[in-house]
């Protein structure tokens, strides 16, 4: 069944011309299928330089937002319109104004998972693997971050001569993950090397040997040497990590780390909505624009 389904989707995307991007914390079905898997910078990158006239985004809505904000010439299709971020929508554009207005001196540092609305209200947008350089490279000298308040606060940590002003916004699957959990795992495994995303609490990120995006991750993993690796971030990045390292096992800091949202998507759902067309993308182009900017910046960096 399986296979027949991919054959369809090969069918499919000659005959749209289109190209598949799939987050790291995509089902492993959706990894398969994928032309690029990635991270958010990276997948952002790769919307920007796509031939294909389609782009079929398996992520949530930011994601596929931020390729159409980025390639506004493309169709982009998220074959599963409910697929949402609960972190992106703990900050709005209306919100953000009003904000705005208490830290008139402050620049805005949105993270990529964010709404096109609420980036069309920031100076510059990030990614957890670019966050420390973009709030680096800032000459104002405080910093108003949205909407994840643990990514702010390592990049605060990290960064000594600027003020970090956190929105009290967070990760649900990351955030779950709690010092108990951590404790249990290193009572288990205590030799075992802990890498961890920064969308995690503070007190989890200070006890980790590294702290990277999902992209980092996988990049650290093949440069140890250690057999046995404890992962703090989504399950998802488990296929590409066991993929490329047959001879690891990894273990999964919490079974917490699992995003509802990432997993709604399946094969059939993809191929149903580039079949049909469904799911398209839209962003209002004033909204665009001025997102793109935002976008622009981090992407020049």
């Amino acid at each position: 069944m399986k296979e027949n389904l991919k054959a369809k989707l090969i069918e499919l995307k000659k005959e749209k011309n289109a190209v598949i991007l799939a987050h790291n914390y995509q089902l492993d079905e959706i990894q398969e299928v994928a032309d690029y898997i990635g991270d958010s910078l990276a997948l952002s990158k790769i919307a920007m330089s796509v031939k294909e006239d389609v782009i079929v985004f398996c992520g949530v809505k930011f994601m596929a937002e931020t390729a159409k904000i980025l390639s506004p010439d493309k169709k982009v299709i998220l074959p599963v319109i409910e697929a949402g971020c609960p972190m992106a929508d703990m900050v709005t554009a209306e919100q953000l104004r009003s904000v705005k207005e208490d830290y008139p001196e402050a620049a805005v540092v949105c993270y990529v998972n964010s709404s096109a609305e609420v980036k069309a209200e920031s100076d510059i947008c990030c990614t957890s693997s670019n966050a420390i350089n973009v709030v680096d490279s800032i000459k104002s000298k405080k910093i108003l971050f949205v909407p994840d308040q643990n990514l702010g606060s390592y990049v605060g940590k990290q960064i000594s001569d600027k003020e970090v002003i956190l929105w009290q916004g967070f990760c649900i699957v990351h955030n779950r993950v709690t010092i108990q959990n951590l404790l249990h795992i290193k009572e288990k495994y205590p030799s075992a090397p802990l890498l961890v995303h920064p969308e995690c609490r503070p007190e989890i990120v200070e006890q980790a040997d590294f702290i990277g995006s999902t992209s980092e991750i996988i990049r650290e993993v093949k440069k140890l040497k250690d057999k046995k690796i404890i992962i703090g971030t989504e399950k998802g990045i488990l296929y590409t990590l066991k993929k490329q390292n047959p001879d690891k096992e990894f273990i999964l800091l919490s079974e917490k780390l699992t995003c509802m949202n990432m997993k709604k998507t399946t094969l059939k759902d993809v191929i149903s909505a580039l079949e049909n067309e469904t799911n398209i993308i839209e962003v209002d182009e004033r909204v665009r624009k001025k997102a793109y900017e935002t976008l622009k910046k981090m992407i020049l960096l």
